[in-house]
């Protein structure tokens, strides 16, 4: 590769990582073109970039990338490297996990997610159970949603008791109103046997 490659090299990566906010490192050495086709197709159709590159070409690339010190991860740069960048903070994780159930490659090496470090492939499941930014914006809504829910549960219910006393506070009164008329009506009666 000629000075004026890696320079070009360089940039693609850095174009890749300028704006990213999740980033993986994964180890695919060890799969046959197949599974290498087999895992890229995968990735593009959850949105997830996967990128084979040179370890010192990537380690240059992020030392140029301002705002974030990389240097945790450039320890795991060994062997093959595939670059992996997304949207959803567990979208590659998952990719590795369920291609995993076939395969023991691919293996992470380091990841930066939410401006969080983490390195090896121990951290596998940490990364899976990250919840996207949509799963937590549901949860979000659903702990908003419950609280209304039950205020206006509680209104209904208060409503519903309120009508219930009223029906019951009215129906006495309606009873107790004929026996009321019906003693008078007997005392009137009383009298003119009386006479």
């Amino acid at each position: 590769m000629t000075k004026d490659q890696k320079v070009v090299a360089i940039q693609e990566i850095k174009d890749l990582l300028q704006d990213a906010k999740v980033i993986y490192v994964a180890d695919l050495d060890g799969l046959n073109a197949g599974k290498s086709s087999d895992f890229r197709r995968q990735a593009f159709k959850q949105n997830i970039k996967v990128k084979v590159v040179k370890n010192t070409l990537l380690q240059k690339a992020m030392e140029q990338i301002e705002g974030v010190d990389y240097s945790e991860m450039f320890s795991t740069f060994k062997g093959n490297s595939a670059l992996m960048v997304a949207e959803t903070a567990n979208a590659p994780a998952k990719l590795i996990k369920d291609f995993r159930k076939k395969d023991e490659k691919p293996a992470l090496k380091s990841a930066f997610v939410q401006e969080t470090f983490y390195v090896g492939d121990n951290n596998l499941d940490a990364l899976v159970n990250i919840k996207s930014r949509e799963e937590m914006i549901g949860e979000i809504i659903g702990l908003l949603q419950s609280p209304i829910q039950r205020v206006v549960s509680a209104l209904q219910n208060k409503a519903e008791t309120a009508e219930t006393a009223t029906e019951e506070v009215a129906a006495p009164a309606v009873e107790e109103t004929p026996a009321t008329e019906a003693p008078d009506a007997a005392a009137e009666g009383e009298a003119p046997a009386a006479e």
